[in-house]
């Protein structure tokens, strides 16, 4: 098998900034209850959670959402239609911010370390927010969904002083258009290896070491990738060889290709909300499959103007 690998240009760079309609920050997203998961330092990281029943009868599946923006930028205001959506198919839906490199200096790997925090803030606080702790997805997209296949798929990484006992590790993945592969992988790729000390830089450690392909065991969480075939900042390939990685280890792994789609194609907003719905609904089947949604999806009538 030959493996077409990312372009390092795309991460050696930052991402288009996306979805980034409120310039606030920290942003108010109207409707979400705010709760602080994570401070370090002076910095206290939101998480925007819709449909949170306090110590709900029958717990709910959640998912929790983090932006793009190629870990230097971007905003939670991404993902609040999708929080909007899922809320009212009865699921606790949340949007959570964390620490880039144009806000607070960081390399990539505190993302990662913030996105696992995150999950397991979730799971800790289940009971409060209604919560099955035994079905949290971790959603994201361009590098909000690098932070979300790390929080599956990498070990290690984990906040200093959290509770090593509550697993930061989601119950599912669901990725739109994320980076999979970091590093060189598969056969030899000298353009790659030749700026993979530039990427390293950035991620603030080995490139590979926070390169998901490259960590993929048999075990990992329930998979739905969607990705635009004309993507040129995250290369449709390297989606497609991440799903054979994950399948060829018996995981379940779904790949949605958009055929002519661009990065950020399933943005709300962009493009007469086309693809954003598709792919919304996709995601309402996915989770239905995993059986924590039932009934038909309602995007349609969610989203009566669209």
């Amino acid at each position: 098998m030959r493996f077409l690998l990312l372009p390092l240009l795309a991460f050696a760079t930052a991402f288009p900034a996306q979805a980034q309609t409120n310039k606030t920050y920290p942003p108010e997203i109207e409707g979400a209850e705010v709760y602080v998961y994570r401070t370090v330092g002076d910095v206290k990281l939101n998480a925007y959670v819709f449909g949170a029943v306090d110590k709900a009868e029958t717990p709910r599946p959640a998912v929790v959402f983090f932006f793009g923006g190629g870990w230097t930028n971007g905003s939670p205001t991404q993902f609040e239609q999708h929080c909007r959506y899922l809320a009212s198919r009865g699921m606790v839906a949340i949007t959570c911010d964390y620490r880039v490199l144009s806000r607070h200096g960081t390399p990539a790997k505190a993302c990662v370390t913030d996105a696992k925090a995150a999950i397991r803030w979730v799971r800790a606080n289940a009971v409060k927010l209604g919560v099955d702790p035994d079905r949290i997805a971790a959603g994201g997209g361009s590098a909000g969904g690098h932070l979300a296949a790390c929080t599956g798929v990498i070990d290690g990484f984990e906040p200093e002083g959290d509770n090593s006992k509550i697993s930061s590790r989601p119950n599912a993945m669901i990725l739109y258009n994320p980076a999979l592969v970091l590093a060189p992988f598969g056969d030899d790729n000298p353009a790659l290896k030749s700026r993979e000390a530039e990427l390293s830089e950035r991620m603030g450690v080995a490139a590979k070491a926070l390169s998901p392909i490259h960590h993929v065991q048999a075990s990992e969480p329930p998979t739905i990738i969607f990705h635009g075939e004309a993507d040129t900042t995250v290369p449709f390939a390297t989606a497609r060889d991440f799903t054979t990685v994950m399948k060829k280890a018996g995981n379940r792994c779904e790949l949605k290709a958009y055929p002519g789609a661009g990065h950020g194609f399933f943005n709300a907003g962009r493009a007469g909300n086309k693809a954003f719905l598709s792919t919304l609904n996709e995601t309402d089947e996915f989770l239905k499959s995993l059986g924590w949604l039932t009934g038909p999806a309602t995007v349609d009538t969610f989203f009566p103007h669209s």
